[in-house]
């Protein structure tokens, strides 16, 4: 049954997964760069921004890429457009965890 749809990036979603499904985590875990705690981290610095343009499934994707360029970073804005100053906030942010 689902019981919530906010969206999660790879490794906030590894809490969810059943031991019987390490199939799944080890496959998860070969393309994660951060741990749960640095991804809790990275999503209330980013929510904390008070950008009004993101929205939680970027937070997601930013967690998943940790994207480095601006150019990175507006793959995952296809359907917004950031400007410079929102870009580099964003990517201000995330910095510290790549």
């Amino acid at each position: 049954m689902i019981r919530n749809t906010e969206p999660l990036s790879m490794v906030e979603a590894l809490k969810y997964i059943q031991k019987e499904d390490s199939e799944i985590a080890g496959f998860i875990k070969k393309f994660n760069k951060l741990n749960v705690k640095e991804a809790a981290k990275i999503r209330e610095k980013i929510s904390n921004l008070g950008l009004m343009k993101i929205r939680e499934e970027h937070i997601s994707k930013i967690i998943d890429l940790i994207p480095e360029t601006v150019s990175d970073l507006n793959k995952i804005f296809i359907d917004v457009s950031l400007d410079e100053d929102e870009s580099n906030k964003i990517l201000d942010t995330i910095k510290e965890f790549r």
